[in-house]
């Protein structure tokens, strides 16, 4: 008898944005870095350059980095209804960010290792070969890098345009509920494709100057500290990315803001009082919240919905509705 009623309190569980522009811009990055990549491995071979060789090696970490990416997108798109993950595969975005981060550090504890050893023993440096390396390097990068800030922005205004049709569908939204002037949405899986990026062109700016300085002054020690320094600073950005993701994946408190305008909003109502609340990141900018209230006046779980409405982001609401039976619930 109910199998004909139910579809209106069914929940979707779908809650990732639009990804089809990071996708492109991504899918973009890695032909023309995996292009670079080649290119360099096989002039390295050809010339006899072990800088040459080096970077293209390390630009195929990047490729690696940017397929996790791409992946991510594809996976989370494709099994965004399915019923094995109990709330979407919004997390997807940030474990992708978090797998890129373990590469991030890996690529840094190598440039650190081969700084540390020549420092020890230095190699003969081709400095006017190596300088044009490090220019190209930077030049991919830089395009790059454009290319993913232009997918991030209309990343962005894609899911500006996907919240508020979220939000018609689950109210009649008003002007004033709006998400303009609010911070942008941050895709964790671009991010850490975009820092992959910028971790790139810092090792290229070092490089250059790292080189720049060997040619004129004969610094050739320069090379290797500097190659260090940008294994620190990289090392940086990549604690920086797992900190961020695994938070999202192990369930961590998403906003205390947002948690403590849940609690005001329901207990500025009648007498009703919050007995348990738990809010928590399901997708990028979408959040999952759980409330136990209390009250002696009990209504509708849909009516206490209506008191969060203008609180952004919440995308799967739990109502549990415990009527007072005695005046202890009251104090």
């Amino acid at each position: 008898m109910h199998a004909y009623t139910l579809e209106r309190w069914r929940h979707s569980h779908d809650f990732n944005l639009d990804s089809v522009a990071a996708e492109r811009s991504t899918t973009r990055v890695i032909a023309l870095t995996a292009v670079t990549m080649l290119i360099e491995i096989v002039a390295g071979v050809w010339l006899g350059s072990m800088a040459l060789l080096a970077d293209g090696w390390h630009m195929a970490t990047h490729v690696a980095a940017f397929g996790i990416t791409l992946f991510a997108y594809r996976y989370a798109r494709q099994h965004a209804d399915n019923p094995r993950y109990s709330f979407g595969t919004g997390k997807v975005s940030s474990l992708g960010a978090f797998a890129s981060a373990v590469a991030l550090a890996m690529v840094a504890m190598m440039m650190a290792v081969e700084s540390v050893m020549r420092l020890f023993e230095p190699h003969a440096i081709r400095y006017e070969e190596a300088i044009w390396v490090a220019v190209l390097g930077l030049a991919v990068n830089l395009v790059c890098g454009v290319m993913l800030a232009r997918a991030g922005h209309g990343h962005a205004h894609g899911h500006e345009h996907d919240e508020r049709d979220h939000d018609r569908a689950r109210r009649a939204e008003t002007p004033a509920a709006s998400t303009a002037g609010e911070p942008q949405p941050r895709d964790r899986n671009l991010h850490a494709a975009y820092v992959h990026v910028l971790a790139d062109a810092l090792t290229s700016v070092l490089a250059i100057l790292a080189l720049l300085a060997g040619k004129l002054f004969g610094w050739a020690f320069l090379d290797p500290l500097i190659g260090l320094l940008g294994a620190a600073i990289i090392t940086r950005w990549a604690w920086g990315l797992v900190g961020d993701s695994s938070e999202i994946l192990l369930d961590a408190v998403a906003d205390a803001d947002i948690q403590n305008a849940l609690v005001a909003a329901i207990e500025a109502d009648a007498d009703n009082r919050v007995a348990d609340v738990h809010v928590w990141q399901i997708g990028i900018e979408r959040y999952a919240a759980e409330v136990a209230l209390v009250t002696h006046r009990p209504r509708p779980p849909e009516h206490y919905k209506r008191l969060l409405d203008d609180i952004p982001g919440l995308a799967h609401v739990l109502v549990e509705v415990n009527p007072c039976q005695d005046q202890v619930c009251a104090t």
